[in-house]
C-alpha cells in the first residue's frame, strides 16, 4: 500500500476526531467499563473505507469488547454520519481493528527487563 494522499490523511483525520468523541460518549455502551482510543484511521483512496485502530484500556476483554463494536457497525456509522453530514459527500464503511500496540511494548518491556536481571557473562 504506497502513503496516503493530503485528502486521505484529512478525511482520516475527521473520522478519528469525530469517533473518538463518539467512543468518549456512547463508548460505555458498547464496551462496559473500556476506555476506548481511536489511535489510526487509515482511509482507501476512493474514500468509500475507513479502517479504524482502536485500543482498549480498564478490560481484560478487548477481543470480546472489539466483536461487540464491530457487530454495532451500522449504528456506529450512522452516528458518524450525523457528525460529519456537512464535511463528505458519503459516509465511509467502517472496518474496526484491535491495536495491540500497547501490549506488544509491554511484552517487550517485561523481555527487556528479564534480560537485565540475569547474570553477566565475562567477556
Amino acid at each position: 500500500m504506497g502513503t496516503e494522499s493530503k485528502r486521505q490523511q484529512r478525511f482520516a483525520g475527521v473520522i478519528q476526531q469525530d469517533l473518538a468523541e463518539l467512543f468518549q460518549r456512547d463508548g460505555g455502551a458498547w464496551a462496559p467499563g473500556a476506555f476506548i482510543t481511536v489511535t489510526k484511521v487509515r482511509v482507501t483512496p476512493d474514500l468509500a473505507i475507513a479502517r479504524v485502530y482502536l485500543s482498549f484500556l480498564n478490560t481484560k476483554t478487548a477481543k470480546d469488547d472489539l466483536a461487540n463494536i464491530q457487530s454495532k457497525t451500522n449504528e456506529i456509522r450512522y452516528k458518524l454520519g450525523a457528525r460529519i453530514k456537512n464535511q463528505a459527500r458519503i459516509v465511509p464503511q467502517l472496518e474496526f481493528f484491535l491495536d495491540d500496540t500497547n501490549e506488544y511494548v509491554e511484552h517487550m518491556d517485561k523481555l527487556f527487563e528479564e534480560i537485565s536481571k540475569e547474570p553477566r557473562q565475562p567477556d
